[in-house]
């Protein structure tokens, strides 16, 4: 019996770890930085990964030296540190996406946003019916242009080519595999 309440616990911490998001640290092991000339800029980043709710980015700075300012595209565009939205100056900053949509980011120092010191995320939107957000719209001026920077790449994959979602597909296999279990078990 004892197998039995293993079997079953490792399964629950695997559908956990299933149902998690993906952590993406902004700039890599450099952190949220004023950007290299010469490195990938942080939007171009942004373009090569899927972000999907539950998602969150960890932006690692010094926090007497810099903060992150959650913006609209108007503010975004313009680099204007007093019109934001939210404000981190913890150094150690954690946002986590809850809605689909377009997410504008830029740093608290004015001169550091206007040397391409921000980003842009687009948050996909969720199809599988389980919740009921409807994305946000898109703002006139939302087409951002290719400014920051980020060296390090995430661990999340891209999802199955059938368009399944992975954390479905790894769910139902995991629970084939309690079934599986529970059958040979009795």
């Amino acid at each position: 019996m004892s197998n039995y309440v293993c079997l079953i616990l490792l399964s629950f911490f695997m559908l956990i770890s299933i149902a998690a998001g993906t952590q993406f640290k902004v700039g890599g092991s450099n952190g949220w930085i004023v950007p290299d000339s010469n490195a990938m800029s942080y939007n171009q980043w942004a373009e090569k990964n899927r972000f999907k709710i539950g998602d969150s980015l960890l932006f690692v700075y010094l926090p007497d030296e810099d903060s992150v300012l959650l913006v609209d595209a108007d503010a975004y565009n313009s680099c204007n540190t007093s019109s934001f939205v939210d404000f981190f100056n913890d150094g150690n900053t954690v946002f986590s996406f809850t809605r689909s949509g377009h997410f504008y980011f830029i740093s608290g120092k004015k001169d550091n946003c206007d040397k391409n010191e921000k980003l842009v995320v687009v948050v996909m939107a969720d199809r599988s019916n389980s919740s009921s957000l409807a994305p946000a719209p898109l703002p006139a001026s939302a087409s951002p242009p290719p400014y920051g920077w980020v060296v390090e790449e995430p661990t999340a994959q891209p999802p199955p080519p059938n368009g399944a979602s992975s954390r479905v597909v790894g769910m139902v296999s995991t629970i084939g595999a309690v079934l599986g279990a529970l059958s040979y078990a009795f």
